[in-house]
């Protein structure tokens, strides 16, 4: 598989307390990636850094061959490296047909002066419906945001994250607080997102991870202790021992 984004000796550090500890990390094109590690590992400072949230202290990160260390999000956006955040953030007065449609304008705005407003207008509901249809929410379309279970919200701050036709997809714990049959709806889908995207999974659920996981980083004190398959991951003794809770 060919990598789509990398990190070289990346470090972040805040004061004394050295959160991201030169981590080499490599993404695979159209396969899904697990991060997992105990609390306070570094997992959601790692993506940070790389998404442009937080400014690295040393180090690179390289998406399609191109230095994009400490670009803005924005641009990172732009560039096709999107994300989704452990605290939901949709626009709850709206529909989800709306909350959708803002981000899929929101991605395509500029070439809209190229086009009439009908045109571009028609351009950005087809996306949306596209969108809805690949999460299964075609039929929630007209629902307010506000009014959607958890697990559906969720989904919903995915597909607003797939308007901006990422490469690569961060998602930040995406089933937390989650029932296991929404748990395990949302599991299969991020799987499928893997027909066209990387995926990057930062989640606790080992159930998740174990089952719907291409790959595994394991994070721990801000470096990477292993990585591998799921069965490589679960029979190793370093992961027993600092994340899994065994020896």
């Amino acid at each position: 598989m060919t990598t789509i984004l990398s990190t070289k000796s990346l470090h972040k550090h805040f004061g004394g307390v050295l959160a991201v500890n030169d981590v080499n990390a490599e993404f695979k094109a159209r396969q899904l990636r697990s991060i997992i590690g105990p609390n306070g590992a570094g997992k959601t400072t790692f993506i940070n850094v790389i998404t442009g949230k937080l400014p690295a202290s040393s180090g690179a990160v390289v998406f399609q061959e191109q230095d994009v260390t400490n670009r803005p999000a924005h641009v990172l956006v732009r560039l096709g490296i999107c994300r989704t955040f452990q605290i939901t953030s949709i626009f709850m007065g709206l529909s989800v047909f709306e909350n959708v449609r803002i981000a899929a304008q929101t991605e395509i705005g500029g070439s809209l002066r190229v086009f009439s407003a009908r045109e571009g207008l028609k351009n950005v509901n087809t996306k949306t419906w596209e969108i809805l249809h690949r999460l299964e929410l075609k039929d929630k379309a007209d629902v307010p945001s506000n009014n959607l279970a958890h697990g559906d919200q969720r989904l919903l701050e995915v597909a607003m994250a797939l308007a901006g036709d990422p490469k690569i997809l961060f998602l930040d714990e995406p089933t937390a607080g989650m029932s296991p049959a929404e748990t395990e709806h949302i599991a299969q889908l991020i799987k499928g997102l893997t027909d066209t995207i990387a995926v990057v999974l930062v989640e606790h659920d080992m159930d998740v991870v174990m089952r719907i996981s291409d790959e595994i980083t394991v994070l721990d004190q801000g470096r990477i202790i292993a990585e591998g398959s799921p069965r490589t991951i679960q029979d190793n003794e370093l992961v027993k021992e600092a994340y899994l809770g065994h020896g």
